[in-house]
C-alpha cells in the first residue's frame, strides 16, 4: 500500500539572510553551508511573493491562418514579501533590524543579501528549500498602530532578488539546512 502524502503545513518555516558575497551571489550550497555569520531575521510570521511568470511571446505565421505559435520569453520574479512582529533592538552592532537594512541603502551604503525560505515538516526537518540572490529591500512598511486594539506591531520588508531556485531537501543539501537551522535556533 502507497504511503499517505498530506499536503504540508504553511506555517512551519524558516527565512535565513545572509550577506552577498559576490556580485553574482553564492550557489545554494555556499549558503547552506556557511552557518558562520548566518542569521535568523527574527521569526517571520509570513513570507509570500515565492512567484516566478513566464513571458510568452506569439507569433503569427504566414499560411496558418488558423493558428498562433507560442514561445517562451523572459521570467520575471515577484518580490519576496516577509512580515514579522516587531522586535526591540538587543545590541547596537545586531543587523537583524529591518529598517536599519533598508536605511543603509537609504544612504548609499546598503549590502545585498542572499537568501533560503525553507519549508518544515511537523518534525522540523527541511521539505522544500528556495533560494534568493542579491537582494534588496524594495520597501519597508512600519506596523499599523491602533490604542483601540490589542493586536501585535507588525512590520514588513519587500526584498527585489535576481532570481528563486527550488532546491531539493534530500541528502546532504537538505542535512546542510538542518545544520544551519540547528545553529540558528
Amino acid at each position: 500500500m502507497a504511503k499517505r502524502r498530506d499536503p504540508l503545513l504553511g506555517c512551519n518555516f524558516s527565512v535565513v539572510l545572509l550577506n552577498s558575497k559576490s556580485a553574482d551571489g553564492p550557489g545554494m550550497g555556499t549558503i547552506a553551508l556557511s552557518t558562520a555569520g548566518a542569521k535568523s531575521f527574527a521569526g517571520f510570521s509570513e513570507v509570500s511573493g515565492l512567484e516566478v511568470q513566464m513571458a510568452v511571446e506569439s507569433y503569427e505565421s504566414g499560411g496558418l491562418n488558423g493558428a498562433v505559435l507560442k514561445f517562451p520569453g523572459r521570467m520575471k520574479w515577484s518580490n519576496l514579501i516577509l512580515k514579522r512582529g516587531v522586535i526591540g533592538r538587543r545590541d547596537p552592532l545586531d543587523d537583524s533590524d529591518l529598517w536599519t537594512w533598508f536605511n543603509e541603502f537609504l544612504e548609499g551604503r546598503g549590502t545585498r543579501k542572499d537568501g533560503m525560505i525553507t519549508l518544515l515538516s511537523l518534525e522540523g526537518k527541511p521539505v522544500h528549500v528556495w533560494s534568493f540572490k542579491r537582494g534588496l529591500p524594495a520597501k519597508w512598511t512600519g506596523p499599523s498602530l491602533n490604542a483601540g486594539r490589542g493586536e501585535v506591531a507588525v512590520e514588513a520588508i519587500e526584498i527585489a532578488h535576481e532570481g528563486i531556485k527550488r532546491e531539493d531537501a534530500g541528502g546532504a543539501l537538505g542535512r546542510a539546512v538542518a545544520g544551519v537551522i540547528e545553529a540558528i535556533f
